[in-house]
C-alpha cells in the first residue's frame, strides 16, 4: 500500500461500487430525520436553531474521516443537549444570544479537549464503568427532565426556569395562561409522530412534521394567533466563533460530565450497530475522533455532540454501508443552511417542542425497569437512585450520582464475593453449589468442598475469611478443599488470609487443600508463605482429583 493511502479512512480504501447507492439513500433518509431533530436539540439547549444545523454538518464530516465505526451517525443527542442546557444556564444566566453562542463554543471545545486527553491517556475503558441498570435510570431521568422542560412550550406559557420540581409546579400554576392554538398544534404534531412511528416507521416523520408545521406557519398566519415561530435564521455558511476563555473555570467540570456521556453514547451506539463481519469500534480512537469533531464543530458554531443511537439506527435500517452516508447527511445540512434557512424560520416553536418530547420519551423505557426488577432487586434500586438523582438534584449532579452508584455497584460486587458449599451431581464429575433443588447431590463425610468466586484481594479477603470460618465450624471436617477455579487473581493480603486459616485449621487437626488454581495463582501461592504451609499433596489440579485422593485415604485408613 502506498504511504499516502494510509492517511485515508479505512472505509474509503476498501470502498466498493455497489455500496454507493445504499449509502446515498441512507444519508438522505438519515438527514431527513436528523436535521429537524438537531434543530430541536439546539432549542432544547437554549441555543438558536441554526446551531443544530451546524452540529449536523461539521462534526459529521470530521468523524467520517477519523472514526472507526462504518455506520455511526455523529451530531448530538437528547442527553448531551439537556446537559449542555444546564451548563449554559449557569454560564449565561441572562440568556443573551451572542454570549450563549460563545459559551456553547467554549463548552464544546472543552468537551473535545477532554476527549482527546482521555485518548492520549488511553482511558477508553472508562465507558464500561457505568453499569447498564444505572444507565437505564439515568436516561429515564434525563427523558423526564426534557419532557418537563418542553411542556411549557407546547402550552405556550412562560416562567423563570428552576429545578424539575419548581418547573412542574410553575407549569401547573400557569395552566390558565395556556395558548389554545399553540397547544392544539403541539398535540397534533405529537399525535402525528406517534402514529407514523407505529404504522409507517420507515417514513421520515420528523421531516414531514416540520414541513407541515412550516406550511401552517406560512398560510394560516399562526403568529397572529399567538403561536411563536422560530424566527430569523441567518443564511450562509457558519462563521468562526471564538471561545470565551473567561468561562473555562465555570464550564470545565460540566464539560467532563458531557464528555463522559458523549463518549459512552458514542461507543454504545457504535458497538450496538457493528455488523458481524466488522470489528467493534476502537474505544481510544473513538475518543480522538469525537474529541476533534467537538473542537472543529465548536469553532464553526456547533454545540457539544457525539454519536446518537436513534440516528445511527435510522442510518443502518436505511442501508448505510460506510461513512459516505454520513457525508451525504452533512451535505443535506449544508444545503439547508445555504438555501432553506428563511423557510425554517417560519416553523412554530411548539412543533419543535413536540418533536423533542416524542423522541425524549424514547429514553424512558418501563419494560427495562421491569426486566431489571424481575432479575435483581438490588440492581433495580441502583436504577431508581440514578433516576431520582437526575430528577431531584439536576442533570450534571445526576451524572455524578450515576457514576458514584456505578462505582459503589462495582465495589459491592468485588468486595463481597460469594463462597459456595459444593456437592457432586450423582454419577458425574460435576460439582455445583448445594441447594434444595438438588437434594440428591453427593457430599463426603469429613470433606468440606468450598468455592469462592472472583478475585480475592485486600478489599474482600476478610469477607471471604468470615464466610469460610462458620462453614468449617458447622461441618467439623477433616479436610477443607477450596476450589480456586473461579479465583481469577489472589493478591498478597488474600495469600496471608489463607495462610492464617491454614494455621488455625492445622491446630484443630483440619487440613486445607487448594484445587483448580490457574497458572498465575498457582505461581504466587508457591512463592508465598501459604505455599510453604501447604505440601505438594495439598494442592490439586481439580476437585475430582482431590475427592478421589480423600476417598482413597479413607478406604486405606490413612491420614488424608
Amino acid at each position: 500500500m502506498r504511504p499516502w493511502f494510509r492517511l485515508l479512512p479505512e472505509w474509503l480504501v476498501s470502498y466498493r461500487r455497489d455500496w454507493l447507492r445504499p449509502d446515498i439513500v441512507a444519508g438522505l433518509t438519515t438527514g431527513a430525520v436528523i436535521i429537524p431533530k438537531a434543530m430541536a436539540y439546539a432549542m432544547m439547549a437554549g441555543l438558536p436553531v441554526q446551531v443544530g444545523l451546524y452540529t449536523a454538518l461539521v462534526p459529521m464530516v470530521i468523524y467520517a474521516v477519523l472514526g472507526t465505526s462504518r455506520v455511526l451517525s455523529v451530531s448530538t443527542s437528547t442527553t448531551v443537549a439537556i446537559l449542555t442546557a444546564a451548563q449554559l444556564a449557569r454560564a449565561v444566566p441572562n440568556g443573551n444570544s451572542a454570549a450563549m453562542l460563545r459559551a456553547s463554543a467554549t463548552l464544546a471545545v472543552l468537551v473535545g479537549v477532554a476527549l482527546v486527553l482521555a485518548c492520549l491517556l488511553r482511558l477508553g475503558f472508562v465507558a464500561d464503568f457505568i453499569s447498564e441498570p444505572v444507565l437505564v435510570g439515568f436516561k429515564a431521568g434525563i427523558g423526564l427532565v426534557i419532557v418537563m422542560d418542553q411542556v411549557p412550550k407546547i402550552l405556550g406559557i412562560h416562567f423563570a426556569r428552576g429545578t424539575f420540581v419548581q418547573n412542574a409546579l410553575a407549569t401547573v400554576q400557569n395552566l390558565p395562561k395556556t395558548s389554545l392554538p399553540t397547544l392544539a398544534l403541539g398535540v397534533t404534531i405529537v399525535a402525528f409522530l406517534v402514529a407514523m412511528e407505529h404504522f409507517l416507521p420507515k417514513v421520515p416523520a420528523p421531516l414531514l412534521a416540520v414541513a407541515g408545521a412550516i406550511v401552517g406557519g406560512c398560510f394560516l398566519h399562526l403568529q397572529h394567533r399567538g403561536v411563536e415561530l422560530v424566527g430569523h435564521i441567518p443564511a450562509g455558511v457558519p462563521s468562526l466563533v471564538k471561545p470565551d476563555l473567561a468561562l473555562i473555570t465555570v464550564l470545565w467540570p460540566g464539560a467532563l460530565g458531557i464528555a463522559l456521556m458523549s463518549f459512552t453514547e458514542t461507543v454504545a451506539a457504535g458497538r450496538a450497530f457493528a455488523r458481524n463481519h466488522e470489528s467493534a469500534p476502537r474505544a481510544d480512537r473513538e475518543l480522538f475522533a469525537t474529541g476533534l469533531a467537538n473542537v472543529g464543530g465548536a469553532l464553526l458554531g456547533a454545540m457539544p455532540g457525539g454519536g446518537g443511537t436513534t440516528q445511527t439506527a435510522v442510518n443502518v435500517l436505511a442501508g448505510a454501508r460506510t461513512q459516505l452516508a454520513e457525508l451525504v447527511t452533512a451535505a443535506m445540512a449544508l444545503l439547508t443552511i445555504l438555501f432553506f434557512a428563511p423557510v425554517i424560520g417560519m416553523m412554530p416553536q411548539s412543533a419543535l417542542a413536540a418533536i423533542v418530547i416524542v423522541y425524549s420519551m424514547g429514553l424512558i423505557k418501563p419494560m427495562e425497569f421491569r426486566e431489571i426488577l424481575s432479575i435483581r432487586r438490588i440492581e433495580f434500586s441502583w436504577t431508581i437512585v440514578a433516576f431520582a438523582g437526575v430528577v431531584l438534584v439536576g442533570t450534571m449532579k445526576g451524572i455524578v450520582v450515576a457514576i458514584v452508584v456505578s462505582l459503589v455497584t462495582l465495589a459491592h460486587q468485588v468486595a463481597d464475593p460469594p463462597v459456595y458449599v459444593l456437592g457432586r451431581k450423582p454419577g458425574t464429575n460435576v460439582f455445583r453449589p448445594q441447594s434444595p433443588e438438588h437434594p440428591d447431590d453427593e457430599s463426603f463425610p469429613g470433606l468440606l468442598l468450598l468455592r469462592p468466586e472472583g478475585p480475592i484481594f485486600f478489599a474482600n479477603a476478610v469477607h471471604v475469611a468470615h464466610k469460610i470460618e462458620p462453614l468449617v465450624r458447622q461441618a467439623q471436617p477433616k479436610v477443607v478443599a477450596v476450589d480456586a477455579s473461579g479465583v481469577l487473581d489472589m493478591e498478597y493480603t488474600a495469600l496471608k488470609m489463607f495462610a492464617q486459616i491454614a494455621k488455625r485449621q492445622n491446630q484443630q487437626g483440619i487440613q486445607l487443600w487448594l484445587t483448580g488454581m490457574n497458572p498465575e495463582v498457582l505461581a504466587v501461592v508457591q512463592r508465598s508463605s501459604l505455599g510453604q504451609l501447604l505440601r505438594h499433596g495439598e494442592m490439586h489440579s481439580n476437585l475430582e482429583i482431590a475427592v478421589g485422593r480423600y476417598l482413597s485415604s479413607q478406604l486405606a485408613g490413612e491420614q488424608p
